[in-house]
């Protein structure tokens, strides 16, 4: 829970989740309004409305609250996946969004009805040359670990590895991908 100040107990009780989204884009706002969700069913359920269905600003900096959220109470992640891996695949959503639902996808167990639809849409991203590295890197890791249940897939996940790396890449991404190319 956050330290909050005895004037601002009352704001963080009864917190306003929009306005406070918009308040300001910082880890600090975002690791805030994350505390305050916490396990709270009822305020997730607040918090992914937003994230599912308000205009783009919005969501965009909602994105940053659900990676917080994803590292801090990976149940309500788990709880709303469904949601989220269709979100990441709208058309037009701003890459904040995808960075962030992947970013929590490599850290929590996938269910298996989810499994074809997260490794297309990885596949997708990891060779989309025009996509982020930041999301990239996070598909590669969803992607080996999606491997451990679906062994077929490593091959061609160490040959797009092998094919990027060959074309030049940044040191993040090398760094990931050769970790994964190590442990195949």
């Amino acid at each position: 829970v956050p330290d909050i100040q005895k004037q601002n107990i009352s704001t963080y009780l009864r917190m306003d989740l929009r306005a406070e989204i918009l308040k300001e884009n910082s880890r600090e706002n975002a690791e805030y309004i994350a505390a305050w969700i916490g396990d709270n069913l009822a305020r997730m359920q607040q918090f992914m409305h937003i994230f599912l269905h308000d205009e783009h600003r919005v969501v965009q900096l909602a994105a940053h609250v659900l990676g917080k959220i994803g590292d801090s109470y990976p149940q309500q992640i788990e709880d709303n996946i469904d949601n989220l891996v269709k979100r990441m695949n709208d058309e037009g959503v701003h890459v904040a969004v995808k960075r962030n639902v992947v970013r929590v996808l490599q850290n929590i167990q996938i269910p298996e009805r989810l499994h074809g639809d997260v490794m297309n849409t990885c596949f997708d991203l990891l060779t989309d040359v025009k996509e982020t590295v930041a999301v990239r890197v996070f598909c590669m890791t969803i992607l080996d670990n999606l491997s451990k249940h679906y062994p077929e897939i490593k091959q061609e996940l160490r040959t797009i590895l092998q094919d990027q790396l060959e074309q030049g890449c940044t040191a993040a991404f090398r760094s990931r991908a050769s970790k994964i190319l190590k442990s195949k």
